[in-house]
């Protein structure tokens, strides 16, 4: 079940067109999320602002969970569009696949490596970049030596395997909900009964999914958030 990927190469590097596709209406679903929920802001909500204002209890409850909210507060829309963002990814492969000419089209960006490790990458590079403005350079720097100076090198191991574990536990849930309703799609139009048989697995894997694209925007945000936790917080 294997497809191929229309690529376009600009200023010497190359670009899957159908990850920028679904990366741009990501961004889109969330942008008009937001301004729909905020457009007319009352004190008795209703409808989308009801539901902004729960996400963004949520996101302040992660943030409390690891740091107090003076220090944690500034990442409040941080954690916040992490997490619309990623849900909204691993919810749009999930109805259906869009194949033009063996070139696969429409699919969760964050079904593929590329995706989920540079979301990664910035959220580590977010964490030393605060932790260098907000302790200073000495003192955040120091931090990696100890308790004492020859746990650096594995120090530097970890900050590259916090990097890959989060981009990859992302990918891998994603992509594996998506092979599999691929292979139950297959199934179901290889003939009548197999098609009946293979409606039910299919209804029960996509509710499954859903579930597990909301666990897994949670958990990304999470690990965000204790990431920042750690190079922020005077006390780690």
């Amino acid at each position: 079940m294997e497809h191929g990927a229309v690529t376009k190469d600009f200023l010497g590097l190359t670009f899957n067109m159908s990850n920028v596709l679904m990366i741009t209406v990501s961004s889109v679903i969330v942008f008009l999320i937001a301004v729909l929920a905020t457009r007319a802001l009352s004190m008795r909500p209703g409808g989308m602002q009801n539901f902004l204002e729960w996400v963004v209890d949520f996101v302040k409850g992660i943030i409390g969970s690891t740091m107090d909210w003076h220090t944690g507060g500034r990442f409040l829309a941080l954690g916040l569009t992490l997490i619309m963002y990623i849900f909204v990814a691993n919810m749009l492969g999930l109805p259906f696949a869009v194949v033009v000419d063996h070139n696969l089209w429409w699919k969760s960006p964050t079904a593929d490596p590329t995706i989920t490790l540079t979301l990664a990458v910035m959220v580590v590079a977010l964490s030393h970049y605060y932790g260098v403005r907000m302790k200073g350079f000495k003192e955040y720097g120091a931090e990696f030596f100890k308790p004492m100076k020859f746990l650096f090198p594995l120090k530097i191991i970890e900050e590259f395997a916090n990097t890959l574990t989060l981009g990859l536990r992302l990918y891998g849930n994603i992509f594996a909900g998506e092979m599999l309703l691929a292979l139950l799609a297959g199934l179901g139009t290889s003939g009548i009964f197999q098609g009946v048989f293979a409606l039910l697995p299919m209804m029960v894997w996509q509710g499954f999914s859903i579930f597990v694209g909301a666990i897994q925007a949670f958990i990304f945000t999470m690990l965000t958030m204790v990431y920042l936790a750690h190079k922020v917080s005077h006390d780690h």
